[in-house]
């Protein structure tokens, strides 16, 4: 009853948030108490927002709590370390339910320190000392505390098994050899110890030769390694600088068309202006002419009339009405489509190029084949996607407190109570949420049938797990994707950035991932497959599948046959 009142102190006076005894402690204004460094560092993190929560209660406090020393807090941790200490001295000698006892003691039994082959028994130091002094004994076969001595006795003839039957492959008594073993070929269990030791010397022997091996491999496989990175940084280096000459070539040329253009452009525009002007004097020249006619044509004089006429009357040749029709738009379209078709004669070289010479990629005698139309290609039916299945279990060491798994751990299920989970670093503190068990490599896919308002997602292992929700959230980070679904609308999230996603609604999601070509796409799934989104992205480590459930929301994650 002690021991078990210094437990329960040790939990009175532990911090919650490193879960160890309280150094420095600090109470804050609600009435829980933690370590002085421990609070610090967790508000720190809540600075940005400037309200300051306790991690236990969730009550706010704004401004920032002042913190001070529990000195009597202080002084009860340190006497219950001398107290624990002292209890545990006390205790150490003495044999608990998994020791091995000492056979001799009476009342309460202290340790084993040795067994004994032959008696069959198991003493403390204490009692252990005639085997020692007494010469008879000294002679003893003494081991490590064993339970087991027991299966040393025959139980048939309550005797020590001092034989062994080799052709029953058995330990034996004596009585047995000349009983029911009479016939067989028995030898001392020493014999056969011997005997067995020298195959056991062997089997060391090989499985020794057979390391050496595999560490040479290793070795090898790991120089295969850095020549790999060394030849891959290389062409990286390489085609960047190929392409870098490319792309200035391709500016080049792009300014000499823009200056072709210009040029075009300001030949064009000086022609037009002097037809233009050309026109305009026209225009002037004319309406000059309708003033001298008008007039004329009110002169009263006939004879005045007839005079001046022939001169009047008489017109300048007017302009040349195909020189009006200036059209050089055809010049400029001809220009666009030439650079059009440029462009595509560079996609088919560049795709029918690296297609070729990325089918299938030689490492040192190795053939890695990277086909990349393999890559582009995703299941179109549901039947193709299941052959991509896997089995998707939540890990309830990531579990949210108020978070209940069922369903061996395939369903999670939002509580407003708290759930009896023990102290894990990967469980996620503050915000709502659960990983798999699972990693996802390669090509996986999988469905998850929800209810209320979730989150489904996808996230690297060391996404935060105590910090902010920008820290923390899925899709409010750079490690994290997530889909969120509401009973008539989708939205996907990615570093804090929300992308309008449209779709049919349905209660049942199906992702597919292509993680070495960098695929996650989002499916709703009824009676037939509607792709909602899609991400074409670098996935630079593996991804785990996980979920955020507000109040009242449910997710599945379905068993696919």
């Amino acid at each position: 009853m002690a021991q078990q009142g210094v437990q329960l102190n040790r939990e009175n006076f532990s911090c919650s948030i490193c879960l160890d005894l309280l150094k420095d402690p600090v109470t804050i204004p609600c009435g829980h108490s933690y370590c002085m460094s421990c609070i610090n560092n967790f508000w720190d993190e809540e600075d940005k927002k400037e309200i300051y929560s306790c991690p236990q209660c969730r009550q706010t406090f704004t401004p920032r709590p002042v913190l001070m020393k529990n000195t009597m807090f202080a002084a009860l941790v340190e006497q219950l370390k001398k107290t624990g200490l002292q209890s545990a001295s006390a205790d150490l000698c003495y044999a608990g339910p998994e020791d091995v006892a000492c056979d001799v003691c009476t009342g309460r039994k202290l340790k084993a320190f040795k067994s004994c082959l032959v008696c069959l028994v198991s003493y403390c130091e204490k009692h252990l000392q005639p085997h020692y002094e007494v010469a008879p004994l000294k002679k003893h076969k003494l081991v490590d505390p064993s339970k087991k001595l027991q299966e040393n006795i025959c139980s048939r003839h309550d005797e020590v098994m001092k034989m062994f039957c080799r052709t029953d492959q058995q330990s034996i008594c004596y009585l047995c050899s000349v009983e029911d073993h009479n016939g067989h070929e028995t030898v001392s269990a020493a014999a056969e110890r011997t005997e067995r030791q020298r195959g056991l010397a062997v089997s060391r022997l090989n499985i020794q030769q057979r390391i050496q091996d595999r560490e040479k491999d290793v070795k090898m496989l790991q120089q295969e390694v850095e020549a790999v990175s060394l030849s891959a940084d290389k062409a990286v280096e390489d085609s960047e600088k190929i392409f870098t000459e490319l792309i200035r070539l391709l500016q080049k040329r792009s300014s000499d068309v823009k200056q072709q253009i210009r040029s075009q452009q300001e030949t064009e525009v000086s022609r037009v202006k002097e037809l233009q002007e050309k026109l305009q004097q026209e225009i002037t020249e004319l309406k000059r002419k309708d003033a001298e006619l008008k007039q004329l044509s009110h002169t009263e004089d006939h004879n005045q009339f007839l005079h001046n006429y022939p001169s009047v009357s008489q017109l300048s040749e007017p302009t040349d009405s195909s020189s009006i029709n200036i059209r050089p738009l055809r010049y400029f379209e001809d220009v666009t489509a030439a650079v059009s078709e440029l462009r595509d004669l560079l996609q088919d070289i560049l795709k029918d190029k690296c297609d070729k010479e990325m089918t299938t990629i030689s490492l040192t005698g190795t053939e890695v084949e990277v086909l990349l139309s393999d890559l582009k290609t995703e299941p179109n039916t549901r039947p193709e996607f299941f052959k991509y299945s896997c089995e998707i279990t939540l890990d309830p060491n990531t579990a949210n407190t108020e978070l209940l798994l069922s369903e061996g751990n395939r369903k999670v299920e939002r509580m407003r109570q708290k759930q009896s989970y023990s102290s894990h670093p990967d469980r996620f503190i503050r915000w709502y949420q659960v990983l798999s068990r699972e990693s996802l490599t390669g090509r996986c896919y999988w469905e998850v049938e929800w209810r209320g308002k979730v989150r489904v997602a996808v996230a690297y292992k060391n996404i935060s797990r105590a910090g902010g929700w920008d820290e923390c959230g899925f899709g409010r980070n750079d490690k994290s994707w997530a889909l969120r679904c509401d009973t008539n609308s989708y939205g996907f999230w990615f570093n804090s950035v929300k992308s309008p996603v449209s779709g049919p609604h349905s209660s049942r999601l199906g992702l597919y991932l292509d993680h070495r070509a960098g695929i996650l796409s989002f499916y709703s799934v009824s009676e037939t497959m509607t792709l909602l989104h899609r991400v074409q992205t670098t996935f630079t480590q593996p991804l785990y599948a996980g979920v955020f459930l507000p109040d009242g929301a449910t997710a599945e994650f379905c068993k696919l046959k």
